[in-house]
């Protein structure tokens, strides 16, 4: 389900490819099943692409994920995390407008 520039997340991999990432990281927790999560993955793929080199960009499939799910309390999706330095710097529930989601990274960005 991932494009080019998105990671494919899993239990196994999060801590190497996100929490010990050099450079922020914003994470789409989804599942197959969730509409609103279908609706968003384009724009989480244009992200992925709008940010290379910046922000790296991952997609987390919660059904076969679910002790990360779990850790980070993600309970209802789609939810979007953004991680510094292996913190949570910010979330955001539910479909979301590319130009939100933009304003978001890039408030992060600027405290860096």
């Amino acid at each position: 389900m991932a494009g080019a520039n998105t990671l494919q997340l899993t239990d196994e991999n999060f801590e190497e490819q996100v929490l010990n990432s050099d450079l922020p990281v914003l994470v789409d927790f989804w599942a197959e099943w969730c509409g609103p999560c279908q609706m968003l993955a384009p724009i989480v793929e244009e992200l992925a692409d709008d940010y290379q080199g910046k922000v790296r960009v991952g997609k987390l499939d919660t059904d076969a994920a679910q002790q990360t799910a779990i850790k980070y309390n993600v309970q209802s999706i789609p939810t979007l995390i953004l991680f510094r330095n292996g913190q949570e710097a910010h979330r955001m529930v539910g479909l979301q407008k590319k130009s939100d989601l933009r304003a978001a990274i890039d408030a992060k960005m600027e405290k860096a």
